[in-house]
């Protein structure tokens, strides 16, 4: 987490959570999702459109500020922290979308290196990997390296559905969703009744 960062969650301890304004692909793409694009839906699942995916991000700098300051909490929400300020993430798949080189290198769509514990598909063909740092999906564009680094035996490759996929990872794919549901998630220390 960046120092800046730091600083501010220390100067400003009580500021409110932010959720449903950030959205996770499943190629690692960040989408900011202003209130008209909340208003439209869901950002993933069933119920989302083009119109409620949002923009996507791209400028570089702000990218690399988020990814730099991407975490989990207790429950199994994944966020961004913006000073001093959560921003939830709402996740279309897995909190980690994972790139391939032709070495068979793993890394996040952050840039950090994984090591890979085992390979899992679904019922739909997704694959998933789960690592040191996590679950996740292997990108769309990296299909070919996975598949020759499968054939090659570098990975033990067994069937897993989607929903045991999402147990097992621990991640909530809403955070909106489950905030808004009124969801038993366990608050910081600083948000407890005292």
């Amino acid at each position: 987490m960046d120092e800046l960062v730091k600083a501010a969650m220390a100067k400003w301890p009580n500021v409110p959570h932010c959720y449903g304004w950030l959205g996770l692909d499943a190629r690692g793409r960040w989408w900011m999702r202003d209130e008209r694009a909340q208003r439209a839906g869901p950002f993933a699942g069933p119920g989302a459109t083009a119109a409620s995916r949002g923009a996507e991000l791209r400028h570089e700098k702000l990218i690399a500020f988020i990814e730099r300051n991407y975490g989990c909490d207790e429950a199994g929400q994944w966020y961004f922290q913006n000073g001093p300020q959560r921003v939830y993430v709402e996740l279309e798949k897995l909190p980690w979308v994972w790139r391939l080189d032709d070495r068979g290198e793993v890394c996040s769509h952050t840039g950090r290196p994984a090591v890979v514990q085992r390979a899992w598909t679904d019922e739909d063909g997704w694959l998933y990997l789960e690592t040191d740092l996590g679950w996740g999906n292997v990108h769309s564009q990296d299909m070919d390296r996975a598949a020759r680094l499968l054939e090659a035996g570098g990975w033990t490759l067994a069937y897993l559905p989607y929903a045991s996929v999402l147990e097992r990872a621990g991640c909530v794919l809403s955070p909106q969703a489950a905030q808004a549901a009124g969801a038993n998630m366990k608050k910081p220390a600083d948000e407890r009744a005292v």
